[in-house]
């Protein structure tokens, strides 16, 4: 299984599991689509848009349950990303864990252990 990750501020991701869907992040919803990242990606991602903030949530999921919504697309630098063209259902979720952008180690050993 391939995993994908969506990173999300703790309160927004809070929110989702309340309603049961998550419908996107802001700048989501500006484009569209679900932005994501496969395990790669996720540390520059964090580090470009996610940066000196202590509540941030991680979430894995398998790319091929998302199904034909999930499409990967030329992005920074010209590197496929993962776009959901879809709101994400929380029963597509294998993991939703905090971390701080600030201790660069606990996503490193969050993708590790994935």
């Amino acid at each position: 299984m391939t995993r994908v990750y969506k990173v999300v501020g703790q309160a927004e991701w809070a929110a989702a599991e309340r309603e049961g869907v998550f419908l996107g992040a802001a700048i989501d919803i500006r484009d569209g689509y679900i932005h994501l990242s496969d395990g790669g990606q996720a540390e520059t991602t964090v580090a470009l848009y996610f940066a000196d903030r202590d509540d941030l949530t991680l979430v894995a999921l398998e790319a091929e349950r998302l199904g034909e919504a999930l499409k990967w697309e030329p992005s920074r630098g010209g590197a496929l990303f993962p776009h959901l063209y879809a709101t994400l259902p929380l029963d597509g979720v294998v993991f939703a864990k905090p971390f701080s952008s600030r201790r660069p180690e606990e996503l490193r050993a969050l993708l590790a252990a994935d």
